[in-house]
């Protein structure tokens, strides 16, 4: 097998994309509670917790459309990724800093070509998933180019 066509699939886990949204709205909430525990103006408070409630909408929101045009991600040895959107075509994308591979979870941060973000939570079992075993290899040769 050539190194060009070494490259992990992955399916998001829609329980996992779950937990990403709740833990961010828990998170969005929790911020509002320690705004209104600020000993400032009302007037004030209020406008740092509807600053902060929007903030946290607006990045909510594009999370769940990354959620929406991400069916599988690719990952190839030579670092390239790409998305397949709902049209089942695959999407070239790049991998964002920020992105972390575990032994059981990972972390993925990804733009299209279109600028649009993609943020996974991934998780996998080397002894069960070939294309977990394959991310797991890419991601050494990557962190070791970076």
């Amino acid at each position: 097998m050539s190194s060009n066509s070494y490259s992990a699939c992955l399916t998001p886990d829609p329980w996992l994309r779950i937990l990403v949204l709740t833990s961010g709205r828990i998170l969005v909430a929790a911020g509002i509670v320690l705004i209104l525990t600020l000993e400032l103006d009302v007037a004030i408070r209020a406008l740092l917790c509807l600053a902060w409630l929007a903030a946290g909408q607006r990045e909510l929101i594009r999370i769940e459309r990354g959620f929406e045009s991400c069916i599988k991600i690719r990952l190839s040895s030579d670092g390239k990724a790409a998305v397949l959107n709902n049209d089942l075509e695959w999407s070239p994308a790049t991998l964002r800093t920020g992105s972390v591979v575990l032994r059981k979870f990972a972390w993925l941060r990804l733009q299209t070509s279109g600028g649009e973000p993609i943020v996974e939570l991934l998780r996998g079992n080397t002894r069960h998933g070939q294309d977990w075993r394959h991310l797991q290899v890419i991601w050494r040769h990557i962190g070791a180019d970076g």
